[in-house]
């Protein structure tokens, strides 16, 4: 079986920012899987959206999902540009960024790993730049400050992701993997 996780990034995502409900039970559960993406102080007061349907209202600008595919267990926790970022990937719309965001994956995406250059990668797993990373805080900076960076993951430390297309960041490896 083919996977299809880029296109299928796209779509969760799209989805989940549209309001559509795939999953979720609105169960304590979930919400602490969302809140555990980021540190306490950001994700106690985060508004929590569980494919779409949110299962609690947040009060601080930050957006925590308990999986960035459905079913993934990959939670993050977004900021306002993070999530302007997102909506541009999940519709393969316009992104530029013309400031700071943040994510924060502190349980990792092991398991829900991409493409480190394409986004939209039919077949992900299987692609020659497959990367997981564990738990690890995403940074958008305007494509200038990415100058100097890396793209390669295994090159220890902070790496370029998506370089070539408008949704570039930085990922920053908290913990080794190994």
């Amino acid at each position: 079986m083919n996977n299809t996780k880029g296109p299928l990034l796209a779509i969760a995502v799209g989805l989940s920012l549209a309001g559509n409900s795939l999953a979720g039970d609105g169960g304590e559960k979930r919400i602490m899987a969302a809140r555990s993406a980021a540190p306490a102080s950001i994700s106690a007061n985060a508004t929590i959206v569980d494919a779409g349907k949110v299962l609690a209202e947040g009060s601080n600008g930050w957006t925590c999902m308990p999986d960035t595919l459905p079913g993934d267990g990959a939670a993050m926790c977004n900021d306002a540009m993070w999530m302007k970022m997102m909506n541009a990937v999940g519709s393969k719309g316009d992104f530029t960024a013309n400031g700071i965001g943040f994510s924060y994956m502190l349980q990792g995406d092991v398991g829900a790993g991409v493409s480190n250059s394409d986004p939209y990668h039919p077949n992900a797993k299987n692609a020659a730049d497959y990367v997981e990373t564990g738990p690890h805080l995403m940074i958008i900076v305007p494509k200038a400050m990415l100058k100097g960076i890396t793209n390669d993951p295994a090159a220890g430390g902070p790496y370029v992701m998506w370089g070539d297309t408008p949704y570039a960041h930085i990922m920053v490896p908290i913990e080794d993997t190994e």
